[in-house]
C-alpha cells in the first residue's frame, strides 16, 4: 500500500470511529460536517469509501441538506466566474 494511501486510510478509521453511528460529527449538523463532506467527496471514484459503511452514508446525508447543495453552488459559481474572467 502506497504511503499516502495508508495515511487517508489511517485518517478515515479515526473519523470512523469517531462518527459511529450517528448522523452528524457533533449532533446536530454544523459547519464542520460542510466541511468534512467537501473534504470526503474528493475520494469519490477511489473507491476508499465503500469500506467505511458510515462514512459513505454521511456523506449522503451531507449531499442532501439544503446547506450543502447552496455552499457547493455558491462555491462552484464563484470558480466559474473566476475562471472566466
Amino acid at each position: 500500500m502506497p504511503v499516502l494511501e495508508g495515511r487517508v486510510r489511517h485518517r478515515l478509521d479515526d473519523l470512523s470511529d469517531r462518527l459511529g453511528d450517528a448522523d452528524w460529527l457533533d449532533g446536530e449538523f454544523s459547519a464542520g460536517d460542510l466541511l468534512m463532506v467537501a473534504v470526503l467527496r474528493r475520494l469519490n471514484g477511489s473507491g476508499l469509501l465503500d469500506e467505511y459503511p458510515n462514512l459513505f452514508a454521511y456523506v449522503a446525508r451531507g449531499e442532501a441538506r439544503g446547506a450543502f447543495k447552496r455552499a457547493f453552488n455558491a462555491q462552484l459559481a464563484a470558480f466559474t466566474a473566476a475562471s472566466t474572467a
